[in-house]
């Protein structure tokens, strides 16, 4: 993982093209380090982000590399490795190119309800991401034959996220209302002590004092329940479109 992020933040990053259904400016790049390895990288320049009057605070940029230190704090690695630095157009975030397995039909893999896409509802939840449509799911690659339920994925696109209002929107719901693994609570009371230490340092970094402060409520409020979150009737709780 340290390769990884080595070479994002100080490789050569050169446009091979702009992914069109984003609806921010999203390039796919190469990226090449002193080493000459070469891989495929995502970047979001800040220049290209489309204002949003319910995410006024900070970057949209920002709040992806929010999300990915939440998401290594957990242990679960379900975000790509991802880092702020400067590219082609300014600032912005870079993220490692992460192959999908193009087999894998979405709709059949959530249906599934694997372990990994539980554990990105826990951290969706923690992160208050408003919007976890289907296309912003990346099945590993895997052996043929591997059952869906046993498959691992991998979560992207983590703009929106972090307000301090209940925004959780998500295909993810096959879980509501119900009891939190083992797992999950064991990683919940690691990030209770970790916001109040180096990893509250580095929310602090992209998000306003109330956002982190937010982000340690959903986090006792998931400990106090024992359960997953329910919908909210406040807010359309499935992104549109869904995928």
């Amino acid at each position: 993982m340290s390769a990884d992020l080595e070479l994002l933040r100080t490789g050569e990053i050169e446009v091979v093209g702009r992914i069109l259904d984003a609806s921010n400016s999203t390039l796919l790049c190469s990226i090449t380090g002193n080493d000459e390895r070469s891989e495929r990288c995502v970047y979001k320049p800040v220049l290209g982000e489309r204002p949003l009057w319910d995410y006024p605070d900070g970057t949209l940029a920002g709040r992806e590399l929010a999300s990915y230190a939440v998401s290594e704090a957990t242990g679960w690695g379900i975000i790509p490795p991802t880092v702020l630095r400067d590219g082609p157009f300014g600032p912005g975030m870079v993220q490692l190119w992460m192959e999908r397995d193009e087999e894998v039909d979405l709709v059949d893999l959530i249906n599934s309800r694997p372990a990994a896409l539980r554990r990105m509802a826990v951290l969706d939840a923690v992160i208050n991401n408003s919007d976890r449509k289907g296309g912003h799911l990346i099945p590993h690659p895997a052996p043929a034959g591997t059952p869906l339920r046993e498959r691992e994925v991998w979560g992207v696109d983590h703009g929106v996220t972090f307000s301090v209002e209940d925004k959780l929107r998500t295909l993810l719901w096959q879980w509501a209302g119900q009891p939190l693994t083992a797992d999950a609570i064991g990683v919940l009371e690691r990030l209770r002590e970790q916001l109040d230490g180096e990893l509250g340092d580095q929310l602090h970094e992209h998000l306003t004092v109330a956002e982190v402060r937010q982000t340690a409520t959903r986090v006792e409020r998931l400990l106090r329940s024992g359960r997953h979150p329910l919908p909210s009737d406040d807010w359309p709780s499935v992104p549109y479109p869904p995928f």
